[in-house]
C-alpha cells in the first residue's frame, strides 16, 4: 500500500488494526474456512491482524502472507510466532509484482487492501493469475459512505468526511465496498457473490461501543488529523469538536452507530 496507506504505520495504528480484527472476527470471518491441505495467499497482510484469525480458522491449510512493508511483515511474523502458529509463511512482495508462478494457490484472500490502491482492478487481475482455475478469491472491504450515527452534529460529520477526503486526495477509495461486484467482474472472475456485513451498535452492546466505535472508528478518524488540517479540509476548532462529538456517541446511553462492510467471494 505504501504512501497511499492513509492510516500510516504507527504503533497506535497497529493497535487499532488488532482491535478492529478482534471486534469483527465473527462478523467477517465466521465462514472463511479453507480445506485441509489448501494453499492460500493472503495479499496485503499488514501487521497480521487478519492473518491470525485465518490461520486459527483453518489450521490444516497453508498460508503465504505478503505485504509491501517490511516493518509490517516483521510485526506480523512476531505475532504469529508469539501465538505458536505454524501454518503461515511471510514474504515481502507487492500485489502488482507477485513472485509466484501462475496458478500457484488454491485460494486468495484480500482484506481492507483494495481501498488503498489506485488500480484495484489491476491488483485483482494479478491475483487472479496466481489463483488456480476453480479456486476461490475472497475480498472484504468497508465503505465509509455507509456510516451513520446518532446524535449527529455537523462537526462530527465534517470530521468523518475528512477521512473520506484525505483518502481521495491520496487517489484511493474509501467508498469501494459498494463497488466490489463490478470490480471483480472487470477482473474476469466468475460466480461473484457479494454480501453486506452490517455493524450496528448501541449502549446495550458495550463490547462493540468500546471495540468498534472507540477503538476502531474514532481511532481511524483521529489518525488523519494532521493531513486534514494541512489540507485545510476543516479548521482545528471544528475538528476538536467533531472528535468530541463522536466520543459522545460512544458515551451516551442514546448513542447509536451503524457501518457496513462488504464481503465478495468468487472463483476463477
Amino acid at each position: 500500500m505504501g504512501e497511499n496507506y492513509v492510516h500510516g504505520y504507527s504503533e497506535r495504528e497497529t493497535e487499532r488494526l488488532h482491535d478492529q480484527a478482534n471486534t469483527l472476527k465473527e462478523l467477517l470471518h465466521h465462514n472463511t474456512i479453507y480445506p485441509k491441505g489448501s494453499k492460500v495467499l493472503e495479499a496485503g497482510c499488514g501487521v497480521g491482524a487478519q492473518t491470525i484469525t485465518l490461520a486459527k480458522n483453518s489450521p490444516d491449510a497453508e498460508f503465504t502472507s505478503i505485504d509491501i512493508s517490511p516493518d509490517s511483515i516483521k510485526k506480523a511474523r512476531n505475532l504469529i510466532e508469539k501465538e505458536k502458529i505454524s501454518n503461515v509463511h511471510f514474504r515481502q512482495a507487492s500485489i502488482f509484482n507477485l513472485p509466484f508462478e501462475e496458478e500457484s494457490f488454491d485460494h486468495v484472500f484480500v482484506c481492507f487492501v483494495l481501498e488503498h490502491l489506485q488500480e484495484p482492478v489491476k491488483a485483482l487481475t494479478e491475483l487472479r493469475k496466481v489463483l488456480k482455475t476453480g479456486g476461490f478469491l475472497t475480498v472484504i472491504e468497508g465503505d465509509h459512505g455507509s456510516c451513520y450515527f446518532h446524535p449527529e452534529t455537523s462537526e462530527a460529520l465534517q470530521a468523518w468526511q475528512c477521512l473520506i477526503r484525505v483518502q481521495a486526495h491520496l487517489k484511493a477509495n474509501s467508498l469501494i465496498g459498494r463497488q466490489l461486484y463490478p470490480l471483480l467482474n472487470k477482473a474476469r472472475l466468475k460466480k461473484i457473490s457479494v454480501s453486506p456485513r452490517m455493524v450496528y451498535v448501541d449502549s446495550s452492546k458495550p463490547e462493540l461501543v468500546d471495540g468498534f466505535i472507540r477503538k476502531t472508528i474514532i481511532a481511524m478518524v483521529e489518525g488523519v488529523k494532521k493531513q486534514a488540517l494541512e489540507l485545510k479540509l476543516i479548521d482545528k476548532a471544528s475538528w476538536n469538536k467533531g472528535i468530541q462529538d463522536l466520543h459522545k456517541v460512544a458515551e451516551s446511553p442514546e448513542g447509536t452507530f451503524c457501518y457496513t462492510f462488504f464481503k465478495g467471494v468468487c472463483i476463477k
